[in-house]
């Protein structure tokens, strides 16, 4: 997984490509526990790091990260709480884990960073996520369209290669995953899947990889092993996907959120169970 990460974090197109460090780390370390009858034994955890993000050297905040994608991370988070534009207005990106940093500098910036950053929302997110400016209020401007259909067989086989794949969480436990699926007719294939210590970064990655490849969303479906709380609503809209599904359950301002934005919504997703909690219309039911 970390290999596609790099290609795709270095594959950048457009006129202006941003300068980027490649600073993975080792996600996972093995340590020795004690088990219940006292015998001593190897193990893994994952890592976790702390990473603050300073932008045109003005520090923005600090995110708790396994930094596996540190890049993608940061590029993400800059995309979702709105403070840079466009992928073009970046020059470079470098990531430093000796005075563990993320400096971005810009080549020209259009956003108030003072006005937006004065707003700060701590949300429900996994390490306390951030919500910056209103976005609350901008999310009245989103509204997916009525299309496009997600036969009940694709989640099936979603879920099926949700559950086949190597994670981290198999070896070590204690992470969230996201993934974003690209259908295919009545099947899906997997483009990205990142792990870390919260399902806010783990977006937020998957947000930046998309950004950097200039990948629109109304295609793509959005799986998250935590809950749909109201800011993985708002990130799901912003990427413009109009599928998400969990493994966990949905709040009540999730739901009211994509309501609003109508993003279909699954939860209790597990082998051929799910639960729709709104715009089922858009799901294909397997004929009897």
């Amino acid at each position: 997984m970390l290999d596609h990460v790099v290609e795709t974090t270095m594959a950048v197109s457009g006129e202006h490509p941003i300068k980027m460090s490649n600073a993975s780390v080792p996600v996972v370390h093995e340590v020795e526990i004690i088990d219940e009858l006292g015998r001593r034994k190897p193990t893994f955890i994952p890592g976790e790091r702390s990473l603050t993000i300073y932008l045109d050297k003005r520090e923005v905040v600090t995110l708790m990260t396994l930094g596996s994608a540190p890049e993608a991370l940061v590029l993400g988070y800059l995309r979702n709480q709105r403070l840079v534009e466009s992928p073009e207005d970046i020059e470079s990106i470098q990531v430093d884990w000796e005075t563990d940093s993320a400096a971005v500098k810009t080549r020209r910036s259009t956003v108030d960073i003072e006005a937006i950053t004065s707003k700060r929302v701590v949300t429900t997110g996994c390490g306390q996520g951030t919500m910056f400016g209103g976005l609350m209020e901008d999310m009245a401007q989103i509204r997916l369209p009525e299309g496009p259909k997600l036969h009940q067989e694709a989640i099936v086989d979603l879920l099926e290669q949700i559950r086949a794949h190597e994670t981290i969480y198999k070896k070590a436990g204690s992470v969230h995953a996201c993934a974003v699926f690209e259908r295919d007719g009545e099947k899906v294939r997997l483009l990205h899947l990142i792990e870390d210590v919260g399902r806010h970064n783990a977006v937020d990655s998957i947000s930046g990889l998309m950004w950097l490849a200039k990948r629109r969303g109304e295609d793509l479906i959005f799986f998250t092993t935590g809950r749909l709380t109201s800011e993985m609503v708002i990130k799901g809209a912003q990427m413009g996907i109009p599928f998400l599904l969990t493994r966990s359950g949905v709040t009540q301002m999730g739901l009211e959120l994509a309501r609003k934005t109508h993003l279909t919504l699954l939860s209790r997703c597990s082998g051929k169970h799910f639960e729709i909690y709104n715009a089922p219309e858009r799901v294909v039911f397997q004929s009897s």
